[in-house]
């Protein structure tokens, strides 16, 4: 019993060390003992399969046992609010695309186009994906070709394996999917050297036979007609966090949303099931209710005894009651989602820079604690980027050079900002106004526009026509 035995971690840890191949019974006992519940609510609110889409309304029969009510109207209205503070969440931050720069003035121009297009695509999809699930993966590897390429490991997908200390250094990562055409689960176990393929098989962990080479280094390289396989010396996986403890967003509100469903739901349900009038019918001499309906259709008027009346009853909901409550419901999802609720009347029609940044400040505050991660998870990521780029031959960098800024894309007051670029000139350079001018998206063709547009200079401009100077 642990702490006097070690724990599966601790057993593993040690057999990594040593250099001595993992037992299929620890992998598959991680992969039995992995929880992708957090990951998986995260996903299901923001596709909007949040959990007033399960709800089933019940009644008691005539014996008294809890049954289904078929005849029961059951809306199930589920809100996108959390997609909508996802969604800001990364528009906010990765709306632009990122800069990436150097701590010295080395040309980082083949980086760059070893990183290609996609590192921004996939940075969105990062942001998106470690909000809804609480973090994601990057897996950074070398095609069959020889190219430096990179892709998006979905979290659930990802067991890692940490060094017990602090939880720094990563040992190793347990990867398994489904495929989509069968049955079978397909386990890659990563350590710093190479990786070994294994499938679920009838409950059974076993190597892959469909892998001619197993375990396999992480990458081959070719020279001439000879290869040698080679490892990263790092296992090649790289986690993009949410915050320190890995907890996606929709932690921090899922209980405001679930009561909003239910208001939202309920409220449709009554609306549906109240009729506009009520009738009291007393002393009715006919046979069925269906029949005294009819007559009201048809004759407007039913045959009741001496005792007898037809009263009207007009059914109503508390409408004014339930649209405060949901308005307070809402405000405070923005409030626990730190996002910015762009309905508020607080401010105006046109808000001040400083408004503007106090209405900013919750989402600023959330995505600086996601960015701070990015940030430190990016440098990880750069150090294959270099490494693959000193291997091939395209230069020698150092990864923790590397500088990434996040253009936040924040609503401004355009005038504001126009006068204060005026107000700027000669304290600041013009490059710095540019960068900052709510018209200016691109400084460096603004920069060739106005060289464009500065008259050229002429020396027979500056002479009259009798050869004369002009004074």
């Amino acid at each position: 019993m642990y702490p006097m035995e070690p724990t599966y971690t601790e057993h593993i840890n040690q057999l990594i060390k040593e250099g001595k191949p993992v037992k299929e019974a620890i992998i598959k006992e991680y992969i039995d003992k992995h929880n992708t519940t957090q990951a998986d609510i995260g996903e299901d609110y923001y596709y909007k399969r949040n959990d007033i889409t399960k709800r089933v309304i019940y009644k008691y029969d005539n014996d008294g046992k809890k049954v289904i009510d078929t005849d029961a109207t059951n809306n199930k209205l589920a809100s996108g609010r959390h997609k909508l503070l996802v969604d800001q969440k990364v528009g906010y931050l990765v709306g632009d695309p990122i800069t990436i720069g150097y701590r010295d003035d080395t040309d980082i121009t083949e980086v760059l186009d070893l990183l290609g297009d996609d590192l921004n695509d996939y940075l969105t999809e990062l942001v998106k994906n470690a909000s809804n699930r609480g973090n994601d993966w990057l897996h950074p590897y070398i095609d069959e070709k020889g190219n430096f390429d990179y892709i998006v490991i979905p979290t659930q997908e990802i067991i890692p394996i940490y060094d017990n200390s602090k939880r720094k250094n990563l040992l190793a990562v347990i990867r398994y999917y489904k495929l989509d055409h069968d049955d079978i689960v397909k386990v890659e176990y990563w350590d710093e050297r190479e990786v070994t393929y294994y499938e679920i098989v009838d409950g059974k962990l076993v190597l892959d036979a469909t892998e001619e080479v197993n375990p396999a280094s992480h990458f081959t390289y070719y020279k001439g007609n000879q290869s040698e396989g080679y490892g990263w010396e790092k296992v090649p996986f790289v986690e993009f966090k949410n915050n320190e403890d890995n907890i996606p967003d929709i932690h921090f509100y899922k209980d405001t949303i679930d009561v909003y469903d239910r208001i939202m739901s309920d409220s449709s349900n009554t609306i549906e099931d109240i009729q506009e009038f009520i009738y009291l019918l007393k002393g009715y001499s006919g046979e069925d209710i269906d029949n005294a309906i009819t007559n009201l259709k048809r004759y407007k008027g039913v045959a009741v005894d001496e005792e007898g009346g037809l009263d009207i009853v007009q059914g109503e909901m508390p409408i004014n009651s339930i649209d405060s409550f949901l308005d307070r419901l809402r405000e405070t999802l923005y409030e626990e989602g730190q996002g910015v609720d762009t309905n508020t009347d607080k401010f105006g029609n046109s808000p001040s820079g400083i408004a503007l940044k106090f209405l900013f400040s919750l989402l600023d505050m959330k995505a600086s604690t996601m960015e701070r991660k990015f940030i430190k998870a990016l440098k990880q990521f750069m150090w294959f980027v270099c490494e693959y780029a000193r291997m091939s031959g395209v230069g020698d960098y150092d990864s923790s050079k590397f500088k990434f800024t996040f253009n936040k894309s924040m609503l401004m007051n355009d005038a504001e900002q126009v006068t204060m670029a005026q107000q700027s000139k000669g304290i600041i350079s013009d490059e710095t106004i540019a960068e900052n001018h709510p018209w200016v998206s691109d400084v460096e063709r603004e920069k060739e526009r106005m060289a464009n547009e500065q008259p050229s200079f002429d020396l027979d401009d500056e002479v009259d026509n009798d050869g004369e100077e002009d004074e």
